[in-house]
């Protein structure tokens, strides 16, 4: 499912997020010091090579709300965002911290001018943001700032099960519904 807003258009998918070969960037549901982990961080630093967890050292530690960008290493892309979104019930504002993350891997996009960037469902893995309010407040942030963006046009959330996918498929059709 996608909707467009302006030049954007904004789509889910059920799959890998290591594996989005026709996207400019891919987006890393980090931990405050950038390494391998489980879920998307654990995957991404797998098919990126040991290069990815090199580079990432001077650039953590990051804050929740926060993103920094590196190469993709053996990643089929140009770059990888790294974003570190908040942990449910304990960073706060959470919502507003989520929705900086979004705001923030554009505006590395934007700066590195990159055209398409596909992301988690960041922070709705072991960080236990509930999948309907974090699908929300990223439809809403991305749909916000689609009037902003220069250079990206395509954004895709790229969600692990069928399930996470049918979920934000709803919440996308009702943020774009509203904002008719």
């Amino acid at each position: 499912m996608q909707i467009s807003s302006g030049h954007l258009t904004v789509e889910c998918v059920e799959g890998d997020i290591a594996n989005q070969p026709d996207m400019d960037a891919v987006v890393n549901a980090a931990n405050a010091w950038l390494q391998p982990g489980s879920g998307v961080a654990g995957a991404i630093h797998k098919a990126a090579g040991p290069g990815l967890e090199e580079e990432c050292r001077a650039l953590a530690p990051i804050a929740p709300g926060e993103a920094v960008i590196t190469g993709a290493h053996r990643l089929p892309n140009r770059c990888v965002i790294h974003c570190l979104g908040p942990i449910y019930g304990k960073d706060e504002p959470s919502d507003e911290l989520l929705a900086s993350c979004y705001r923030k891997a554009l505006q590395l996009a934007e700066e590195k001018q990159l055209t398409c960037v596909a992301f988690p469902a960041i922070s709705t893995g072991v960080f236990g943001y509930p999948i309907e309010p974090a699908a929300r407040t990223a439809f809403l942030t991305l749909l916000e700032l689609a009037d902003q963006l220069r250079w990206v046009r395509r954004v895709r959330i790229v969600l692990f099960s069928n399930k996470d996918l049918s979920v934000h498929e709803r919440v996308l059709k009702k943020v774009g519904n509203n904002r008719s």
